[in-house]
């Protein structure tokens, strides 16, 4: 609504607005965006940069992790052995 007005915007106006957007303000509308489109948990948003298989493989290892969150390793664990793999 414009000066108390009602105006209608097309897609191409909203497309050609997008990039002037904030990343948060893209965030948002991504989010409502999912909302609309009823996207669950169990759907993955990946633009079909992950294949079947990656996300069967991913899959397991959420509900491994899910199951017993202790059983993995903490993030500086992680990168202290690379670290080592990699100097020594």
């Amino acid at each position: 609504m414009r000066d108390g007005k009602l105006c209608r915007v097309s897609k191409t106006e909203i497309l050609e607005e997008l990039p002037k957007l904030k990343p948060e303000e893209r965030q948002e509308i991504r989010a409502k965006l999912n909302e609309l489109d009823q996207i669950g948990e169990e759907t993955w948003i990946d633009d079909g940069e992950l294949t079947a298989e990656e996300k069967t493989t991913l899959d397991e290892r959420i509900a491994a992790y899910e199951k017993n969150p202790e059983s993995g390793s903490s993030w500086s664990e992680v990168e202290a052995r690379s670290r080592q793999k990699l100097q020594g």
